[in-house]
């Protein structure tokens, strides 16, 4: 069943496909996040940072490196690269251990959700695992005409059934999200 998809200009949509993820997404680090970098038989250069607003960072003997958009491998080769001038063979392994990521992979919810927020990507992650983490729908939530912006697909919309997978339990309503899909929830008039 097709729904008009509420404030996307009255256009209808297709339902949104059961299986949306990728098995090699790889996380992408972004401002907010906490590294730890490890620099092997070099303790004194190993450490914990935070990913500035910039998207970039500091520490011993490395001034600024943008580290905004990649992967821990290769943030670990460029610290390697700048440590090489100072320290022989430098082998450095770099841990993501806070999570915010890059804006374009966050899941935003907007709308009737009871707490509407961004949420950082997981991989497998699911619509119900949204649901559960903005605390579900408010009371005034047209849950079965919510749609989601799918930016990754030039901004695609799809029509999602919240209503029936959080007030109903219809697992068959649940879908998995993407990096940067937008959930929006709308109002409903009674």
């Amino acid at each position: 069943m097709l729904t008009a998809c509420a404030g996307i200009g009255g256009s209808s949509a297709p339902a949104a496909p059961a299986k949306a993820g990728t098995d090699d997404y790889s996380y992408i680090v972004g401002a907010g996040d906490s590294l730890n970098i490890m620099v092997w038989r070099n303790p004194e250069l190993s450490m914990s940072v935070p990913v500035r607003p910039d998207g970039k960072i500091s520490a011993p003997l490395i001034d600024e490196l943008v580290v905004q958009g990649k992967n821990s491998v290769e943030i670990a080769r460029e610290i390697e690269k700048q440590l090489g001038k100072y320290v022989r063979d430098p082998v450095v392994t770099v841990i993501v251990t806070g999570f915010v990521g890059p804006y374009s992979e966050q899941i935003r919810v907007v709308g009737e959700a009871a707490k509407p927020q961004f949420l950082p990507f997981k991989q497998k992650m699911t619509l119900l695992d949204v649901m559960i983490a903005v605390g579900g729908l408010t009371d005034f939530a047209a849950g079965n005409s919510a749609t989601i912006l799918r930016t990754s697909e030039g901004n695609k919309s799809y029509t999602v059934r919240l209503k029936d997978l959080v007030k109903r339990g219809d697992v068959s309503a649940n879908v998995e999200m993407r990096p940067g899909d937008i959930l929006i929830i709308p109002q409903s008039f009674f």
